[in-house]
């Protein structure tokens, strides 16, 4: 018996001219060609045929065995049970049309069928079809345990054929593998049967997703633009003599944290006190994650906020802060959420508790409906005139915790992306639906109310998720619960881009039971992902963009990567590291000195200590954070932390939310009279503070005090940050100096 199974279409290929232009995206997709050379590939048919033994059984066994190859059908196929059996055998054929340049893996699922309960899943076997080499021949075995042996073997013969039609653009090989049953009676074999067809597709440039790593186009343009505000404000706050070169001039970045409404506000007063020292122009960028998302896409719905008087939107965020909330209940605002989640379902989107938690936003922090959208943001970059916002957060899977599995996905006015996949849409068609590359449903883009409610998304949290967080320090712990993943047959060193064969036991009994408790996601924000349709290029473990953001259990594991998902699920980065950092760590952007302004509750170096940490693990030059238990418990205002050993890495100037000098000074150099001191006590550090994370609403004292606090604490330490710039135009005159 002889079963075909093919891609809905065979335009599925890689974005690589083969022998010609370097690996720019890792994911496979239909491209043009001029000529029918440039982008040849294969089309492989793959013919299998299995013999699997059990033997020394204590029951018998009614097996069968799933096949699924992904890349080539969504389908998968099954062979025959063998009734009451402890040696079962298979003699069935299955064919399946793949493409060489993707990544195929193929998974051998081996199950006992139970007419009452679910069938159990005995074990699977994750086979890397490029081992299959054309033109030798290869006899693998493979110790599945002690009662299973598995054996592979195959023969290949290549045959081809040519067809000249332009419009066809296709070159036909075919290749035939013949497979020979070569065992001993005491080691039972599983043998493969394979049949391969090699051609050329037709292929399409005019994709709607844009797959490079490089930076887009908008941002280009901004940055260049951007440039003569930096480079001005430099010199005007360093004192410089001369106007700085274009390759003089840093990348300066500003990276800030979540913390609700303590981080809505506190950024506020820190981007106040850049202001007053005259140094908002020199900032390139600005990372928000959580609560200070709040505070950016407040700002940037006026096109020119950082050259106006900051003072007219504190104060229109502090009559929101210090509004009673419980109208945000009313009937009638309920009445207003219910018709805005229809309104949003009928246009397309997948409805959440998250939708709702924006419009709670929306009530508690705006005037009425806000119609203002993430791409109307661009009118505040168009002239270079303000930072550029990044928005910060992790796709995640549902039954992985975020140390197990997340990605860091990027949101601008230009672009939302994935760093590892080096993928990106435009930010309107964010939520739209897609396939291959192509733009299949155009759904009208969110409201900003929404976006806040994504990038602030608490309620996506598993339990695992909230243990890890409670505790760093026990990431790895409960791998009980986890697949036993075994390498049964390494790669072979001379072909790194083959991958291990994997046999992959599931979790036993309770302990599965536990695993699905621990990783159940009650609430889950889901969108369209827009990588469906794509497939990873063969070697895509050799990318070196892909590598530096490698950090999930499931990198070797290519079938179970995000490109298969319908949807993207998104959470707040804070369950993993309360950072907003990975966007200014792409080396396209050369950011060159960052100003980390923390927010976190509890550990205020936390958060850029597992940053130093994951960033030196992923191979990320990052600064080592070094500081005693001495100096944790009695933080200062400011730090700088650098690396002069790798002038790849960033200087971070660190601010954490402490109250030190501001207690007996009002303004750098002022002291405070007497009856000024109670001004100066402002708790952001005990269990009793006014500015805890439930805290919604403060009063108009708290609120004021908080904002003095976090401009007062920019302003004094003006001189290091001067010390950190200084220090970044002389590396860059440094590097650009003739040889």
């Amino acid at each position: 018996m002889c079963r075909h199974f093919s891609s809905p279409s065979q335009k599925s290929l890689d974005l690589q001219p083969t022998g010609h232009a370097p690996i720019t995206g890792l994911l496979s997709q239909t491209s043009s060609s001029h000529t029918a050379l440039l982008f040849s590939c294969q089309l492989l048919l793959f013919k299998m045929f299995v013999q699997h033994i059990f033997s020394n059984t204590v029951s018998q066994t009614d097996c069968y065995i799933n096949l699924s190859l992904p890349t080539a059908s969504p389908e998968t196929v099954r062979t025959k049970t063998i009734k009451n059996c402890k040696d079962p055998v298979w003699n069935e054929t299955f064919c399946f049309r793949i493409q060489s340049q993707v990544k195929n893996i193929l998974e051998m699922k081996v199950y006992d069928e139970n007419a009452v309960t679910k069938d159990d899943l005995l074990f699977t076997v994750l086979f890397d079809v490029a081992k299959i080499q054309l033109g030798e021949t290869v006899n693998l075995t493979f110790q599945l345990n002690p009662k299973v042996m598995t054996q592979i073997l195959h023969v290949l013969y290549i045959l081809t054929s040519h067809f000249s039609s332009l419009l066809q653009s296709r070159e036909i090989s075919c290749l035939e593998v013949l497979v020979d049953n070569r065992w001993t009676k005491k080691e039972p074999s599983v043998i493969l049967h394979t049949l391969f067809n090699a051609g050329l597709c037709l292929r399409s440039r005019n994709l709607d997703v844009r797959l490079e790593f490089d930076l887009c186009t908008g941002e280009k343009n901004f940055l260049q633009k951007r440039k003569k505000f930096v480079a001005s404000a430099l010199k005007k706050a360093l004192q410089l003599e001369q106007d700085l070169q274009d390759h003089e001039v840093p990348v300066v970045a500003v990276m800030t944290t979540g913390g609700g409404t303590r981080a809505l506000t506190s950024l506020l007063g820190n981007l106040l006190g850049l202001q007053k020292l005259g140094l908002l122009d020199a900032i390139s960028y600005i990372t928000g994650s959580s609560g200070s998302t709040w505070t950016l896409s407040h700002l940037y719905q006026s096109a020119d906020w950082s050259h106006k008087d900051l003072s007219t939107p504190i104060g229109e965020v502090r009559r929101h802060m210090t509004k009673c909330k419980l109208s945000c209940f009313s009937l009638e605002s309920l009445k207003y959420y219910a018709k805005e989640l229809k309104l949003r379902k009928q246009e397309g989107y997948q409805l959440s508790s998250v939708d709702f938690w924006g419009l709670l936003l929306e009530k508690a922090l705006d005037d009425g409906k806000n119609n203002h959208k993430l791409s109307d943001e661009q009118e505040a970059l168009s002239q270079g005139q303000n930072p550029l916002p990044i928005y910060m957060i992790l796709n995640i899977k549902e039954d992985y915790s975020l140390s197990e599995f997340k990605e860091w996905v990027e949101f601008t006015p230009y672009e939302v992306g994935f760093l590892k996949y080096g993928a990106f849409i435009r930010a309107e068609d964010f939520g739209s639906e897609f396939f291959m590359g192509r733009l299949m449903k155009k759904l009208p883009e969110s409201r900003i109310c929404f976006m806040k409610g994504l990038w602030s998304n608490v309620f996506s949290y598993n339990l695992l998720d909230a243990w890890h967080s409670s505790n760093p320090t026990q990431r790895r712990s409960l791998r009980c619960t986890q697949h036993s993943t075994v390498d049964i047959e390494p790669s072979s060193s001379d072909r790194r881009h083959e991958l291990e064969t994997y046999l992959v036991t599931p979790e036993c009994g309770i302990m599965g039971i536990i695993r699905r408790i621990l990783t159940e996601r009650v609430m889950v924000s889901k969108f369209y992902n827009f990588l469906k349709g794509f497939q990873l290029h063969n070697e895509y473990l050799q990318n070196k963009n892909f590598c530096i953001w490698k950090d999930t259990v499931l990198e070797h594991f290519p079938n179970q990567l995000t490109e298969t998902a319908e949807f993207m699920c998104l959470a707040d980065t804070a369950g993993y590291i309360d950072i907003s950092y990975p966007p200014l760590m792409r080396p396209e952007r050369k950011v060159d000195v960052v100003l980390h302004l923390n927010y976190s509750s509890g550990s205020q170096t936390l958060p850029l200590e597992e940053a130093s940490k994951y960033f030196q693990k992923q191979g990320i030059p990052f600064p080592k954070i070094q500081m005693s238990e001495e100096e944790k418990k009695n933080l200062k205002e400011c730090y700088i932390f650098e690396d002069t050993e790798t002038p790849e890495a960033p200087t971070v100037v660190f601010f954490p939310l402490v109250n030190d000098s501001f207690r007996k000074y009002k303004e750098p150099g002022v002291e405070r009279s007497p009856a000024e001191m109670a001004q100066g006590n402002v708790d952001v550090s005990t269990i009793f503070s006014p500015y805890c994370l439930n805290s919604f609403t403060y009063t108009g004292e708290e609120f004021d005090k908080l904002i003095e606090l976090t401009s007062y604490n920019i302003q004094n330490n003006q001189h290091l940050i001067l010390q950190a710039l200084n220090s970044a135009i002389e590396q860059k005159r440094q590097n650009n100096m003739p040889s």
